[in-house]
């Protein structure tokens, strides 16, 4: 980005966004590259976070998602018990491939992976949104911080299949803690967003035999589950319909951001959120809007920290059933989170900050001691 804007100026030393190590402008006019890299934080070490590739509104929206998805990964990694530092990149532009109409390609992929390799390691890059285990082979020809790779190239592939198990795992906890039973047996589950993520917690839930509505934006995505699943799956038309079904007992975001807001939590019919998509709560304040509905809420960079604990084990040499392992202690960690909530007096999202923010806080410490 050759001109900075004081909307961009502005977006990056607002307070209230954390107070970021560092933020990262990337351009390649040769390639079309566009990017953003935000480290939040180092305290636990280097910042690991995956690459959003989104075509913005604007370069300040685009810096804003980098700023937020950066913080939530800090604590995220703090929470999912990882030696790890929370940062986000986001490549601005149609993720779509060039022969697609697109931006991505192999060139904008091997200029980005040597902006990443630029930080020296400071920043530790994985899939996310519009980016993909190949996009990740690529990038990673150009610097050693590149995780989220195919198991050809050394990587673990597929991150979102533990990232479903892990928020399957915090179902699981939010049942024991609302209903004394950890299953979801006879629950009605509504699941928003059935892509990478959501067609695996899909599997779960049926598995433990939960009643399942879908939607999702891409019908195809839909198509796919009622075809694998004639007769036990149901689908509604938008995520608007899907919060107001009657009887919903959980209500699991599973797409973009934002999706507890002013609107969506007055009619939400769900007794329990708990999703895989990055940054739920619209605004501060949402969550108490929950707490005052009786509605509990599984802060989402909790639950959803399974794909991200796999991303973060390639860097020690990948193994499934370790991680696996450690994916399943976000059903205690969330049962804290929930105790914790109830001791303080606060909500959930809450209680969950401190116990990162502690953790942290701890570690910086310790590193001056």
């Amino acid at each position: 980005m050759t001109e900075m804007t004081d909307g961009v100026l502005h977006t990056l030393f607002r307070s209230e966004q954390g107070g970021h190590e560092q933020v990262v402008l990337c351009q390649d006019r040769a390639s079309g590259l566009k990017a953003v890299i935000a480290i939040h934080s180092t305290a636990l070490g280097p910042a690991l976070g995956g690459t959003r590739f989104h075509a913005y509104a604007s370069d300040e929206e685009a810096v804003l998602d980098a700023l937020n998805l950066s913080r939530g990964m800090s604590y995220k990694n703090a929470l999912a018990g990882l030696d790890l530092g929370g940062g986000k990149a986001v490549i601005i532009g149609d993720p779509a491939s060039r022969e697609q109409g697109g931006l991505k390609s192999e060139e904008l992929l091997l200029a980005y992976g040597r902006f990443v390799e630029s930080l020296g390691g400071r920043y530790v890059t994985a899939c996310d949104v519009g980016t993909y285990v190949a996009d990740m082979d690529v990038v990673a020809r150009e610097t050693r911080w590149a995780t989220g790779r195919s198991p050809e190239n050394g990587g673990a592939g597929d991150s979102s299949v533990l990232t479903a198990f892990g928020v399957f795992q915090g179902m699981r906890a939010s049942a024991q803690h609302l209903w004394g039973d950890p299953t979801l047996r006879g629950r009605k589950v509504g699941v928003a967003g059935v892509g990478k993520v959501g067609h695996h917690l899909v599997e779960h839930l049926l598995q433990d035999g939960a009643e399942v509505v879908i939607t999702d934006v891409r019908a195809e995505s839909v198509q796919r589950i009622l075809d694998k699943h004639p007769g036990k799956v149901t689908a509604v038309a938008d995520t608007e319909a899907l919060i107001r079904v009657a009887g919903l007992d959980i209500y699991a975001p599973c797409a973009l951001g934002g999706a507890l807001n002013d609107t969506s939590v007055p009619v939400l019919t769900a007794k329990v959120v708990c999703g895989a998509a990055n940054n739920q709560l619209a605004h501060p304040g949402v969550e108490k809007d929950l707490a005052d509905r009786g509605i509990l809420y599984a802060p989402d960079y909790v639950v959803n920290a399974g794909g991200v604990i796999q991303v973060a084990d390639e860097l020690r040499g990948f193994d499934f059933d370790r991680c696996k392992a450690k994916a399943t202690k976000i059903f205690d960690t969330t049962l804290e989170i929930f105790a914790r909530a109830k001791v303080d007096g606060i909500p959930p999202a809450a209680a969950a900050d401190r116990i990162a923010e502690q953790r942290m806080a701890d570690a910086r410490t310790a590193r001056t001691a």
